[in-house]
């Protein structure tokens, strides 16, 4: 099985009146298929290393390799095609577009990587269906649960078959049962060989992981625990 993620020596600081070393020197490997739980206490930089991982933000030093290709090495256009088609993230406040409705929403996502609209219409209206929402394809998110708002935004994060998928505590504001429900989309996803890492503080949907990497001080170590 090969990587789909490398980094070598990670580490990520900010400077607010003092030198703040976020992340330290994290050398891990991701490889496809793995769906992988990233725990640790707010602040504790789980955010940052997604944006990191999703070539938002740049580390202060060390290396990316996004199936080993150095993303150091790439520049802003080449960063933005990698996450239009290879990379998604989700965040727990979904950022939906609220003038759009749920089909508007995720099939922006397929318009915007180069697909004609019709094309992307019909598969907004396929990863919907799969998602459970066939029958809101025309609510605006102000219409839909906080569970539905999220499948929402999963879809959108899933419609260009990225090979990896960044969740930032996406069951965060759901209640158990919904979150379950996310959970088992990000099964269906690692079935189809896709990587998904999610940051949780819920220790069940943690526990359900192939496994779990925990940031603690800055540093990151792999856990089956």
């Amino acid at each position: 099985m090969s990587n789909i993620i490398k980094t070598v020596n990670l580490s990520k600081s900010f400077f607010l009146k003092k030198n703040l070393n976020i992340l330290k020197k994290i050398s891990i490997e991701i490889k496809k298929g793995e769906l992988v739980a990233l725990l640790g206490p707010s602040g504790s930089g789980k955010s940052t290393f997604l944006h990191m991982i999703a070539l938002l933000d740049q580390p202060s030093s060390g290396e990316i390799y996004f199936e080993g290709k150095k993303t150091s090495l790439m520049n802003d256009v080449e960063k933005d095609q990698m996450r239009g088609k290879k990379i998604s993230i989700v965040y727990q406040q979904n950022n939906l577009l609220n003038d759009f409705t749920s089909l508007e929403n995720v099939a922006i996502a397929m318009i915007s990587s180069g697909k004609n609209k019709e094309f992307a219409i019909n598969a907004a209206k396929k990863i919907l269906k799969k998602v459970g929402l066939s029958k809101r394809l025309e609510h605006f998110p102000s219409d839909l649960s906080v569970g539905e708002q999220q499948r929402v935004a999963i879809a959108r994060a899933a419609i260009n078959k990225p090979q990896l998928i960044l969740a930032d505590e996406p069951t965060g504001s759901l209640d158990q049962s919904t979150s379950r429900e996310i959970f088992n989309l990000f099964l269906k996803f690692k079935s189809q060989n896709r990587s998904i890492i999610y940051a949780t503080h819920n220790r069940e949907l943690a526990d359900k992981a192939d496994y779990k990497l925990k940031i603690i001080d800055g540093n990151i170590r792999r856990s089956n625990e």
